[in-house]
Order: C-alpha cells, then structure tokens, then sequence
C-alpha cells in the first residue's frame, strides 16, 4: 500500500471509530448547545453595553460563539484528541509497537487526528451551529468563496491544533504522568484561542501576544475570515507557518526520544 493510501486509511479509521459513539455524540451536542446558549447570552449582554466590542456587532459576537461550539471537540481544544490514547501508549511502552510500523509515527497519529476532527466537525459542530444561526441573528456571508476560504482556515487550524497536542503527547515520554502538562494545555487553549473571549476584545500587550501564539490559529483566525475581518492569504501564511514549526518541533521531539529515552514500561 502506497503512503498516501495508508495515512488516508488511518483517516477514515479515525473517522469511523468516533463514528461509532453515537450516544457520546448526541451528548456533546446537546452540551455543546447549552454551551452555546449561555456565552449567547452572556455576548449580547456584553455588546449591549459596548457595542461593537473588538470590531464585531452583536450578530457577529454570536456567530463567533457558534464557532467556537463548532470547533471545540473538532480542535480538541478542551482534549480529547489522540494524544490521551499516544501518551497512555508511551506511558505502558505499547508505543514501541507502534515504532517498529512501517509507518511515521507523528504521521500516523496526524491522520488519526484528521479522521477523528472531521467527523467531529460533521458530526458534532454542524448540529449546534445551525440551530444558532436558525435561533439568533447571526452574520454569515452570501458568498461561496468566503465559505471555502473559511474551510481552508479550519483544515490549517486542525493541522496547528495537532501540532500543539503532538507536543504535550511527548512529553510522557519524560513525564512519569503527562495530565499536569495537558491541563495547562487545556487552559492555555481556552483562552489563548478566544474560546472564552474574542482575542480582539483584549487590549494592549496581553492581547497583542495572544494574538501572535499558535492557539489564534484554532478560533480566531478561521473567524476573522468568515466574518470579513482578515484576508485569507495572510491568515494562511500565518496558521501555515506555524503548522510547520509545531510540525517540525514535533519531529524534533519525536527523534530525541525514540534515541534516548527508555519507554516507561517497556
């Protein structure tokens, strides 16, 4: 099997695992919904007071909220993507199974990943979008090529999204217990992403530096081009630039523990 099948097969394997919950699904999306209806309403408090805060009118600040709803387990932002299932491989030593694959390790799990956002997207981000744009005003444009610059946005996203959770996977390698380093990820990704707030809603240099990291790529930026507020190709060399560095520091990691570091268990 050629490389492009089998990375497109572990996709769709992906795909079909998380497929197969159906009652986890429905759950996520009956509280991905609630969610959604308290940061509404929390948002259209807010933008009474200040309107157009950060440059968005209320039906753009709810729009974002839907996004964010939408994106949340397709980005795993709050976990739940395969680094729970590659750090628990490293932790027992299963993961040198994985090293004698004839396979790419980080490769793997990327298409994995792929696999699993997709049909979190489809599956549990479509649902709760739609009822917010059929429920509220929402601001979503006419045209299709916003659409498909949009979607080019949340594909680069999901390969950022990867590249930050890749890295806190590794880290067991040298961590007896990696849930300390994927908590701090977990909230470094809420805020850092504008999960909680717009990151153009923060002033001075605290919002300058969040809208620099690599979490900006996940929410903001595929947002920002959906509702007109940045032009696609430089949010593309933007998140791009970033998937290659997370990417490459990934390998980097990757290298310097299959050459040095004893799997814990194995």
């Amino acid at each position: 099997m050629g490389a492009g099948r089998l990375y497109t097969a572990v996709a769709a394997g992906g795909f079909r695992r998380y497929a197969t919950y159906r009652a986890a699904t429905a759950a996520g999306v009956f509280t991905n919904t609630v969610f959604g209806l308290i940061l509404v309403y929390t948002y259209q408090a807010l933008w009474s007071e200040r309107p157009h805060l950060g440059g968005y009118d209320q039906a753009q600040a709810v729009t974002y909220v839907w996004l964010g709803q939408a994106f949340l387990s397709t980005l795993a932002i709050g976990g739940g993507g395969v680094e729970d299932e590659l750090m628990e491989r490293i932790r027992t030593g299963d993961v040198a199974i994985d090293l004698y694959r004839p396979a790419d390790l980080q490769l793997w799990w990327l298409a994995a990943d792929l696999g699993r956002a997709l049909f979190q997207l489809l599956g549990r981000g479509v649902v709760p979008f739609v009822f917010g744009a059929l429920c509220f005003p929402v601001a979503l444009p006419a045209d299709a090529g916003r659409w498909a610059a949009f979607l080019v946005a949340v594909v680069l996203a999901m390969l950022v999204g990867f590249g930050i959770r890749y890295l806190v996977a590794l880290s067991a390698f040298w961590l007896l217990d990696g849930t300390g380093v994927t908590q701090m990820g977990w909230l470094l990704g809420y805020f850092c992403s504008g999960m909680l707030l717009p990151l153009n809603v923060i002033p001075g240099a605290l919002g300058e530096i969040v809208r620099v990291l690599p979490w900006s790529s996940l929410l903001q930026a595929p947002a920002d081009i959906l509702l007109g507020h940045a032009d696609p190709l430089p949010t593309y060399l933007f998140q791009g630039a970033w998937a290659v560095v997370l990417l490459g520091a990934g390998r980097l990691a990757q290298s310097a523990a299959t050459r040095r570091v004893v799997v814990q268990g194995g």
